[in-house]
């Protein structure tokens, strides 16, 4: 049965069933086991063959309607997108059409369609892989893309579309020298420091995981603690820690840290990362309203709506419909306020979001000035190598999307303010 890829492939059309049917998030499902059983190299091909066919979903729909005159239920239908957009990535029609008709066979449901998969697959096999280049890069659903459009623009919003469908290559953090971390994975320096790594493999296997040498972060991501330019000694609070890429650079840069995050099981695994990379930074596991002090700087990643990092995680526009943004932006304005009074005078603030939206991020900033007499925002913090000025906002912040660096792959969308509170 593994010669045929079932495993994987049936694992795959599970998890787009869970997003696509139930609205659950692919770090949901893969934190609940629902790739447990499966052998690593199976695990890792059921992920990506979700995530591509998610990144592909209208162009297999386009091809799919062709050879249809309905759709049919959920589980079959998305038996027949993996299929396609395997088939139209290259991968040998027999294998790919016969495994899917396998899939379906086994089903207890939908077992009589087997015949329909395997007719529908073998059409596409024949004109599906010269088409699919043809059609233009999916655009998320009208929810999102509405006010993404209305924020930066149709041309804008179209290149953000290219880098979604293209997906993200793997980016990394420097515990020491990036050069010494580039030739090390074989991966490349980019502009702002980090290392960006193409067909990288298993991530533990990579030179230098197990010396703690670097951690994964976009190189969108490792900016918010560039722009606060931390100083050793510095008492500083990272808020909404966890993943803890951020931590570890603060760390790095030699500040005494405590790390706040409401989530156990995540910050047991910032706790991992720091022991693996010989860092230290203390861990408290709490909600950010209730922590109280003065700090020399504090670096707040905001819960958020997350839309900047769709290009590596495809399953959040079509899990999410967009109702909790309200519910999130009132809380970043809240955390934001709170935060404001955990910094001391003359210290710093950083505010950032992996938000697209400028209600989460311009908008926060424009409307803390006014509540806050005593708040500056720092807008030569941004004048760093590697930042270009094309990415400055008014109010003094940076703005990030995946369209940037288009030649080098691209970056999440993020959105950073550093903000000083007077003496």
């Amino acid at each position: 049965m593994a010669d045929t890829g079932l495993p994987a492939r049936r694992s795959a059309v599970y998890l787009l069933d869970q997003i696509l049917g139930e609205g659950r998030l692919m770090a949901e499902l893969l934190g609940a086991g629902a790739l447990d059983k499966l052998a690593p190299e199976d695990r890792a091909r059921a992920a990506r063959l979700a995530n591509q066919t998610l990144r592909g979903m209208e162009r297999a729909d386009r091809l799919l309607q062709k050879h249809l005159n309905k759709y049919p239920p959920l589980t079959v239908r998305n038996a027949l997108r993996v299929g396609t957009v395997e088939l139209c990535s290259g991968e040998a029609p027999h294998g790919v059409v016969n495994s899917f008709v396998e899939l379906v066979s086994r089903n207890k449901r939908y077992g009589h369609l087997k015949g329909l998969t395997n007719a529908v697959l073998r059409k596409v096999a024949a004109d599906g892989p010269d088409a699919w280049h043809s059609l233009r890069p999916p655009r998320l659903p009208k929810w999102l893309r509405g006010p993404l459009v209305e924020a930066w623009g149709s041309e804008a919003m179209a290149a953000m579309e290219v880098a979604h469908l293209a997906g993200a290559p793997l980016d990394l953090t420097a515990k020491g020298d990036p050069a010494e971390v580039a030739a090390q994975t074989g991966g490349s320096l980019l502009p702002t420091g980090s290392v960006r790594v193409s067909d990288a493999g298993q991530v533990s296997g990579m030179p230098g995981f197990s010396d703690g040498a670097w951690w994964v972060q976009d190189a969108a991501a490792a900016l918010p603690v560039k722009l606060l330019q931390p100083q050793a000694g510095e008492k500083i609070l990272d808020l909404c820690a966890a993943p803890g890429g951020k931590t570890m650079q603060l760390a790095a840069a030699g500040a005494r840290v405590t790390a706040v995050d409401d989530s156990a099981v995540r910050m047991q695994r910032v706790e991992e990362n720091l022991a693996r990379t010989g860092l230290s930074a203390q861990i408290a596991v709490q909600d950010a309203m209730a922590v109280t002090g003065r700090f020399d700087a504090v670096l707040l990643d905001a819960p958020c709506s997350a839309t900047g990092t769709i290009r590596r995680h495809p399953d959040l526009p079509h899990a999410k419909d967009g109702s909790e943004f309200g519910a999130l932006i009132e809380m970043q304005s809240r955390l934001l306020d709170h935060a404001w009074t955990l910094v001391a005078p003359g210290g710093r603030l950083v505010f950032c979001t992996c938000s697209l939206l400028p209600d989460e991020g311009e908008v926060q900033i424009d409307e803390a000035l006014v509540r806050h007499p005593d708040m500056q925002v720092d807008a030569g913090a941004r004048d760093l190598e590697g930042v270009a000025p094309a990415w400055f906002t008014p109010e003094g912040g940076l703005r990030l999307r995946p369209d940037y660096w288009p030649e080098l792959g691209g970056m999440d969308g993020f959105y950073i303010a550093v903000l000083r509170k007077e003496r």
